[in-house]
């Protein structure tokens, strides 16, 4: 299951491969829920829908289908680099997995090398495969941090998420402008003044 990008006459076309097995099944399980909420999946607006819906969840859900520590791997360099290294308002788009509801934001991660670094898209990736998978914010900060932390052996990392819930929005308690902060630190950034200075790089605006 992937989005694969390919050059047409008109510039740029994606094609988007699904596993045709996960497909039909799925497609029949949304059908009957359709049916129980009501609805007539006969009609224009709805008889494709379940189809439609299964080929979403597959996109929405492909992190279980990725392996962030290859990732990572992927792209390790040597390098005596020991200062801080931020990639920061990564967005995140994600699935609670309590209601099926997203939720979405942006993550801010550093960590300092100890010796090797990665290219910079690869941590915006693992942020991703983690994010496309069944969440709660709180696994998912720690998630992040773990797979870093193990992978690059860096002298500390820290990952800070800020993010919407539709389930708190949408239902429940309805807010609408409520925003969810996790944050997780390991080693130099369980010092103050190193976990200062990175909460201070994240909220500044650079020009």
């Amino acid at each position: 299951m992937c989005s694969i990008p390919s050059d047409d006459q008109n510039g740029y076309e994606r094609v988007d491969l699904f596993n045709e097995e996960a497909t039909r099944r799925l497609s029949h399980h949304y059908e009957n829920i359709l049916k129980i909420i009501g609805e007539d999946t006969s009609r224009d607006g709805l008889n494709k829908t379940p189809e439609r819906v299964a080929k979403a969840m597959q996109f929405l859900l492909q992190g279980y289908e990725m392996d962030p520590v290859e990732i990572l791997k992927s792209a390790m360099f040597k390098e005596d680099y020991r200062q801080m290294v931020i990639v920061k308002d990564i967005e995140i788009y994600s699935m609670c997995e309590h209601h099926l509801l997203p939720f979405f934001g942006k993550a801010h991660v550093a960590y300092i090398p100890n010796g090797t670094i990665t290219g910079l898209s690869k941590i915006a990736r693992v942020v991703d495969v983690f994010a496309r998978r069944l969440q709660v914010q709180e696994r998912l900060t720690m998630q992040i941090k773990e797979c870093i932390q193990d992978t690059l052996k860096p002298l500390g990392v820290a990952v800070v998420i800020e993010a919407q819930h539709l389930c708190m929005q949408m239902r429940g308690i309805q807010k609408q402008h409520s925003i969810t902060t996790t944050s997780d630190f390991t080693g130099a950034f369980e010092k103050t003044a190193t976990r200062e200075e990175f909460i201070r790089l994240i909220s500044s605006k650079l020009s």
